[in-house]
């Protein structure tokens, strides 16, 4: 079974960054912090690599 991210939204400060990098999985919702709304969009090397970027380190990988 394929591993999922999550975003700690109360950690997010809402950088874009992993919607920069990879915006077919991850997105700003309506308050503006980083949400999953696709968590099969990209390989699990391009949503590491938004993980690895993140400034706060809010973003990680449910099994």
């Amino acid at each position: 079974m394929a591993r999922t991210p999550v975003v700690d939204q109360q950690a997010c400060i809402s950088c874009n960054l992993c919607v920069d990098l990879v915006p077919e999985v991850f997105r700003l919702n309506a308050d503006g912090v980083a949400e999953v709304h696709n968590a099969t969009g990209a390989p699990e090397d391009k949503i590491q690599d938004a993980i690895d970027n993140c400034p706060v380190n809010c973003i990680a990988w449910e099994d």
